[in-house]
């Protein structure tokens, strides 16, 4: 088992740091959540099904940081309806949150990963197992669909 962890760690280290710095914004912060995160999945690694070592790591790394903001009481910010697709409207976390929960739900989760959670396109598609090019087709359409229904609300 360790040269398994040891080998997911040399093979994804900077694919989960990478997460966490665009989420965090601080590289100190963000390789001591990644080490939290490798030491969560070594302590996991007998309970892996053996699915995408990727995803499995991100989905780690994501409940580390969500862990880590509810200790520290701190908040991530909403992405803006700009960001969404949606230009000059003015934001209400409530609308947006309305609006995405009746979406259907794969659109509805890739706009999370990617607007809320903050995955990369690159780490959409590993955890995935999609292709780059099919994920930013899809957000593309989720964007629509979210921009629609949003506008038609105003």
């Amino acid at each position: 088992m360790g040269s398994r962890i040891e080998q997911l760690y040399r093979e994804h280290w900077h694919l989960v740091c990478g997460y966490l710095m665009r989420r965090t914004r601080d590289p100190h912060l963000a390789e001591d959540l990644a080490q939290e995160t490798f030491v969560k999945a070594t302590r996991a690694m007998l309970g892996w099904r053996g699915e995408s070592p990727a995803a499995w790591l991100l989905a780690i790394a994501r409940n580390v940081l969500l862990d880590h903001v509810r200790r520290s009481r701190i908040s991530l910010p909403l992405p803006s309806p700009d960001a969404l697709g949606v230009p000059e409207l003015i934001e209400d976390a409530v609308e947006v949150r309305d609006v995405l929960d009746r979406m259907p739900e794969q659109q509805r989760r890739l706009l999370i990963l990617v607007y809320f959670d903050g995955f990369s396109l690159v780490e959409v598609a590993a955890m995935t197992g999609r292709s780059v090019s099919s994920v930013k087709t899809a957000l593309w359409r989720a964007r629509a669909v979210f921009a629609d229904s949003y506008g038609a609300r105003r």
